[in-house]
């Protein structure tokens, strides 16, 4: 079976999304696959709906946007914002969630809900991704817990994300980079146990 992988990650403008997108897009070119990619930015601000569709393949790929029921990962850090893309997810499909609300809407469904809602999918990991990067040192990283908790789902080795997260952060100084890494160790080894 050749390899293809659909992705949609999901989130709150702000939260690291569209590093994540860079990421998985820089390993997958590195890896010679081939990539598309389309974004969604909503209200083009902090609090403001974020998602972006990644396919990613050993053929060429059509469309740069994932067909409904196709898509096999939905890597959120915003658990509602996992929900809005489930009509896009394969039978066989992951939901992978950070578990902590942003609550920027007045209506915002009640948690307990939201994660029964989760937890009846057959396939579906939550973490405390703010948790996990407030014990690194930073919240800031809590995207890249999110990216280390669904490594394993993407098609692309622990090595290659590590190498893309080196890369992508490298204007910002070891420090930055070392941060990153250990962030998305924590979180592969989150899911580990």
């Amino acid at each position: 079976m050749r390899m293809k992988t659909d992705i949609i990650l999901s989130g709150v403008g702000g939260q690291g999304i569209l590093s994540i997108a860079a990421v998985i897009g820089t390993a997958a070119i590195d890896a010679n696959l081939f990539m598309k990619q389309s974004e969604v930015h909503g209200m083009s601000q902090r609090g403001g709906a974020v998602q972006s569709h990644l396919r990613i393949s050993e053929q060429p790929v059509e469309s740069d946007l994932i067909p409904h029921g196709s898509c096999d990962l939905i890597l959120s850090v915003e658990p509602m914002e996992s929900l809005r893309y489930l009509p896009y997810l394969s039978v066989k499909g992951w939901v992978i969630t950070n578990v902590n609300p942003l609550k920027n809407i007045y209506n915002y469904p009640d948690e307990e809900d939201l994660f029964k809602t989760i937890k009846d999918l057959s396939n579906h990991r939550m973490i405390d991704a703010d948790k996990i990067a407030h014990e690194i040192g930073t919240r800031k990283v809590s995207n890249m817990v999110m990216l280390g908790a669904a490594s394993d789902k993407i098609g692309l080795s622990r090595e290659q994300l590590k190498k893309s997260i080196q890369k992508i952060f490298t204007r910002k100084g070891q420090d930055i980079i070392d941060l990153n890494l250990r962030a998305f160790d924590q979180g592969r080894n989150a899911v580990a146990k």
